[in-house]
């Protein structure tokens, strides 16, 4: 039986360092994105031509991220599934046994 709750212990520390992980990298480019949208409102309210074109490349790099952080929030929606699918049939291996 112990052998089963050591499993589980594993599992959720792992699934805990992903969490970390993923959260992380979240806040990061959330971060990132803070430091582009200021950019784009400056280079925006400034109307000079060069500023607005660079406002294309921001754009597109702000959406890469908010790609990239809807992937890592997706990642972690999988491994707190498996995490709740694998600690449920752990709970009824151990009723059962």
């Amino acid at each position: 039986m112990e052998g089963g709750s050591g499993s589980a212990g594993q599992l959720d520390g792992k699934v805990m360092q992903t969490f970390q992980k993923n959260f992380v990298q979240v806040q990061s480019i959330l971060d990132h994105n803070r430091v582009l949208i200021n950019e784009i409102n400056q280079n925006h309210e400034s109307k000079v031509p060069d500023n607005l074109s660079r406002n294309v490349g921001l754009i597109r790099e702000l959406n890469d991220n908010i790609r990239r952080v809807v992937d890592l929030y997706a990642d972690l929606s999988v491994s707190f599934s498996k995490s709740m699918e694998a600690d449920s049939g752990h709970k009824r291996s151990r009723q059962q046994g």
